[in-house]
């Protein structure tokens, strides 16, 4: 198996560092490291250059973590591609755990991400939706056998959030097997400290309603799970007003932008939807266009 190994990095230079040292000492000299930065301004660009151990340098200018693995995915040359955010760093036995599945029954490996409280997926989340069972996995810690990116036709651009969760979806489509495996683990040190970024509603549930939408159509079970969602998360944010952790104004701002992302959203992936009448249902895609990299720096 020759791996390709696509790592996504926004200004984050010295996690990136220690992610590729640890690439470098933990998977075979044959892997192939490909590097989509952008668009940072911490002087990453400068730092991977001097690298011999980076394959490609892809330099992009849009802040969407899909247009990330699509530019990196375009230049994979592996017959197996992972994609790893650049902040993490990989354990002695991830590269063994991607094999494993890989070369087995798996069209798909993932596994844990530890040190990261933003990351809330597990060995046990698979969901029946519409009759199908979709397993999720981590967008920044998973593989894929390329013969599986190529019937996805990689990620979905429209998404800026929640984009592995859309795949996750149209894998289980496709019919392709989903593969968990506790060695492949990744560490963070981002997020140990306590600190949690605001969570910005409209895009979460702008991501929800299209990406339901897109896969499944306007079936009723579409909008309960979608309404159900905002009717908890509103509970939510009710019980953080009662405790003083949130203000009233603060909760109706939120409502307002999750209830006009949900119409946009919604409305767009019935549009997507019909788009792309195919099983891959991603109109949004890697073959779309060619023009994501601004840079590329080739070694190979």
């Amino acid at each position: 198996m020759k791996l390709s190994v696509v790592v996504s990095t926004l200004n984050d230079r010295e996690q990136l560092l220690s992610s590729l040292d640890a690439l470098a000492e933990r998977t075979p000299s044959s892997t192939e490291v490909i590097v989509v930065n952008g668009p940072s301004s911490d002087g990453t660009s400068g730092v991977v250059r001097e690298r011999d151990d980076v394959d490609v340098l892809v330099e992009i200018s849009e802040r969407n973590p899909n247009v990330s693995r699509n530019a990196g995915l375009e230049v994979a040359s592996g017959d197996a591609i992972a994609f790893l955010a650049g902040e993490y760093t990989v354990s002695h036995s991830w590269y063994p755990a991607i094999e494993r599945t890989i070369t087995g029954e798996g069209s798909v490996a993932t596994g844990p991400v530890t040190g990261d409280r933003r990351v809330d997926v597990g060995p046990d989340d698979t969901h029946r939706v519409a009759g199908r069972n979709v397993t999720l996995f981590a967008g920044d810690n998973v593989a894929f056998d390329r013969t599986a990116l190529e019937a996805l036709d990689g990620f979905d651009e429209y998404l800026e959030v929640d984009g592995a969760r859309d795949c996750a979806h149209r894998v289980a489509g496709l019919g392709f097997d989903v593969g968990w495996d506790p060695e492949m683990a990744v560490r963070s040190e981002v997020g140990t400290d306590g600190g949690q970024t605001d969570t910005d509603w409209g895009s979460v549930y702008r991501g929800l309603a299209y990406r339901l939408a897109k896969n499944y159509g306007p079936r009723p079970t579409v909008v309960a799970r979608t309404l159900g969602s905002a009717i908890r998360d509103g509970a939510g944010g009710l019980r953080r007003i009662l405790s003083g952790d949130a203000t009233p104004t603060g909760w109706a701002s939120d409502g307002f932008d999750v209830l006009t992302n949900l119409t946009g959203g919604f409305r767009d992936g019935l549009r997507a939807r019909y788009s792309d009448r195919s099983a891959r249902r991603n109109p949004n895609g890697l073959s779309v266009r060619h023009d994501r990299a601004v840079r590329k720096y080739d070694r190979r």
